[in-house]
């Protein structure tokens, strides 16, 4: 065992939406460095349990899954109890699950305004809430996956821009009341991964473009952001790390 992952035995992540994508890489990262995780997912029941069976078999009874859908009222505690009741303590929470889609004016309603913000800035903050108590105990660390279209707008997306840039604020409201006990961070993606249902090609390389590196970036940058944020930033609080390639610089 290296000394980081030893620096890191018996600590409990839970991650958000951590059943596929960018979810699923931060949940490995974090348990490559010795993490036990805790994997919610809504509806991937496949993928977290096939990715908790993997991460099981590399180390025995040191990943669970759970499942809640995060625009109900109960699910905060039902991830929290979860943790708990198996672990028995909570140390890092990464706020990752995320409803993403677009939403023009004129053609947007209250149902699709009340899933963006639930996902993306109501259930981020009850969960912490919930939280905060045994995160507290041992110094722990809240991520929120935030984005930079919570700081420069993303035409068409009137409704999530909005919720991913309460979410920033959220991130540095919540870096105050919690501290000095809990530690709270966001990690900002530029160009990671395509949406699965709607960016073409054509407005792919138009974005890439505008990239200063000139290229996509990985699920495991953003990973690498998440456990540096929660493990190795001990007097870093209140930020907000775009992890985009520079494409902030042209946006």
């Amino acid at each position: 065992m290296t000394t980081r992952e030893q620096a890191s035995a018996e600590r409990v992540a839970i991650v958000t939406g951590a059943a596929r994508r960018i979810g699923a890489v931060i949940a490995r990262a974090l348990h490559d460095r010795g993490l036990s995780v805790v994997i919610h997912y809504r509806g991937s029941a496949d993928e977290a349990e096939a990715l908790a069976g993997q991460l099981n078999r590399q180390r025995s009874d040191s990943a669970l899954t759970v499942q809640a859908d995060l625009a109900h009222h109960s699910a905060p505690e039902t991830i929290r109890r979860a943790a708990i009741d198996v672990f028995g303590r909570i140390d890092v929470l990464v706020n990752n699950a995320s409803a993403f889609y677009p939403t023009p004016v004129g053609e947007a309603t209250q149902d699709q305004w009340d899933e963006l913000m639930a996902s993306n800035l109501r259930a981020p903050f009850f969960l912490s809430q919930a939280c905060a108590e045994p995160l507290a105990d041992g110094d722990g660390a809240i991520v929120n996956l935030v984005d930079i279209h919570g700081i420069v707008p993303l035409p068409r997306h009137p409704i999530y821009s909005p919720a991913k840039a309460g979410l920033i604020a959220q991130t540095r409201s919540l870096a105050k009341d919690l501290a000095p006990g809990v530690r709270v961070n966001g990690v900002a993606p530029g160009a990671i991964l395509w949406p699965e249902h709607d960016e073409s090609p054509e407005v792919g390389r138009e974005i890439l473009e505008k990239v200063p590196l000139q290229r996509q970036g990985r699920p495991e940058d953003i990973a690498a952001a998440v456990a540096f944020l929660a493990l190795d930033a001990p007097y870093i609080t209140g930020q907000i790390l775009a992890v985009d390639g520079g494409r902030l610089l042209n946006m």
